[in-house]
């Protein structure tokens, strides 16, 4: 696999050598450069192309919400990650709305950071568990709170789609919705199947027998 090529977006100097000291422990990664918030982040994002912004949300100047937006309007944005010390349904459902890609806690161990931003610059959602949880019941009346929930109709489709290796933007193309509402629609399969990425939630759908294999439907 390629390395990846991440840029760190943290108004803290320590979190943000940290970070740069964590990822060039790996030589997968590589941190291509640095901002204090979400404007900066932006500009680098552009100038810079990484594959993945990895982004803080309390900010001054420019928070991260803001600065989620002006890095996905950038022409060919890099999907963007949330790491942050904050986990109010507020502030994830802003996140998520606003176009970040997944969104985890600064508590998260290096492996499970490392394995989401792989999962993120490979085009998928990943979510902290805790978050993954919460989730459901705050993006749809009634919905059920997690794990053996049946999908709808809709979420098969891009359950199916998932399974047979399309992005979300092929996705929103062959559904004919917008790229956000097929990001909805995955939270709400995460949180239903009680998974935190696109894998998981194949490979669960398939096991219950949501789904069949691609080829097989």
């Amino acid at each position: 696999m390629s390395t990846i090529r991440v840029l760190l977006v943290d108004d803290h100097t320590v979190v943000r050598a940290g970070l740069r000291g964590m990822f060039e422990s790996d030589p997968g990664f590589v941190v291509v450069g640095e901002a204090a918030d979400g404007a900066a982040g932006a500009e680098q994002a552009a100038a810079l192309r990484p594959d993945v912004v990895l982004m803080d949300l309390q900010m001054p100047v420019v928070d991260g919400v803001e600065g989620i937006r002006r890095v996905r309007a950038v022409p060919g944005g890099p999907p963007v990650l949330v790491l942050t010390t904050y986990d109010s349904d507020v502030q994830i459902l802003r996140a998520i709305e606003a176009g970040a890609a997944g969104y985890l806690l600064k508590d998260a161990p290096r492996e499970v950071l490392f394995d989401a931003v792989r999962s993120t610059a490979a085009g998928g959602s990943p979510l902290a568990p805790t978050v993954a949880a919460r989730l459901i019941g705050r993006l749809g009346p009634g919905a059920p709170a997690r794990g053996g929930d049946a999908l709808t109709i809709r979420e098969l489709e891009v359950v199916r789609l998932v399974a047979r290796g399309s992005s979300n933007r092929e996705i929103a193309r062959d559904l004919r919705i917008s790229e956000a509402t097929v990001k909805t629609h995955l939270l709400k399969i995460f949180a239903k199947l009680g998974v935190a990425d696109r894998t998981s939630a194949v490979t669960t759908a398939l096991e219950r027998g949501l789904i069949d294999l691609p080829g097989r439907e």
